[in-house]
């Protein structure tokens, strides 16, 4: 009884959804290029920001073709440590923590 029930569909892989009267959302086709002449096609949706540079399948850094082109693409500064530290401290206060720090260890050694 419960074949019969089942019978004639394939449960789970086919949509009875049909795409008749669906409007896909406006597109816009940008192209860019990398420094050795690869042409790299990306889709974005027409009211997206278009990024200047796109990374592209090759790994390679393609610059946009049509419109505005960065300043030095390839600048690109990374926070470090030290930018980050030097943020939250100043220098004064990092000579005094590490001269507590070498006085906490003389004296941890001199026991």
């Amino acid at each position: 009884m419960s074949d019969r029930s089942l019978r004639g569909m394939r449960l789970g892989s086919q949509s009875m959804e049909s795409e008749a009267g669906v409007e896909p959302a406006p597109r816009q086709r940008v192209e860019y290029r990398t420094p050795d002449g690869e042409q790299v096609f990306v889709t974005f949706a027409s009211e997206a920001e278009i990024p200047s540079v796109w990374v592209s399948k090759s790994g390679k850094e393609a610059v946009i073709v049509n419109g505005e082109k960065p300043e030095n693409p390839n600048e690109k500064h990374q926070r470090t440590h030290w930018d980050m530290l030097m943020e939250r401290r100043t220098t004064e206060e990092l000579e005094e923590i590490l001269e507590q720090r070498i006085q906490f260890y003389r004296e941890q050694h001199a026991i």
